[in-house]
């Protein structure tokens, strides 16, 4: 995904999976600790307002809305952890492992080794 985007345009954009269908609106996005980068968007999915984390990288901006690379199934069945809070170690490996996402890449290079650091802060909160 860009980089340059400020996260907080991402909020209340649609969101559609691989195929184009609507999966439901960005709620919040959460930026990496170590770098402030943008890694992480929670989508109101369905008529029960549940929130499912969504990785931003790869996930695409277009003008529509968000293009999220997996199928709908996947992304709803993703954990559901609240929003407005930071997502902790154990959960960040949760969602990477759900989306079968390399732990290794740039992006989790970041991830603390020990289990005490919260990160995945909500863009726009403070510290």
């Amino acid at each position: 995904m860009q980089t340059d985007i400020d996260p907080r345009s991402l909020i209340g954009r649609k969101a559609f999976d691989r195929n184009g269908t609507k999966i439901g609106t960005i709620d919040e996005v959460y930026l990496d600790d170590a770098t402030g980068e943008p890694e992480w968007a929670a989508v109101r999915t369905g008529l029960f307002s549940r929130d499912a984390f969504v990785p931003l990288e790869p996930s695409e901006l277009a003008d529509e809305g968000l293009r999220i690379p997996y199928d709908r199934k996947l992304i709803k069945d993703a954990p559901d952890f609240g929003v407005g809070r930071h997502l902790s170690p154990e959960q960040e490996l949760q969602l990477y492992h759900h989306y079968r996402l390399d732990i290794s890449s740039p992006a989790s290079d970041s991830v603390p080794s020990s289990g005490d650091k919260d990160f995945g802060r909500v863009a726009g909160s403070e510290d």
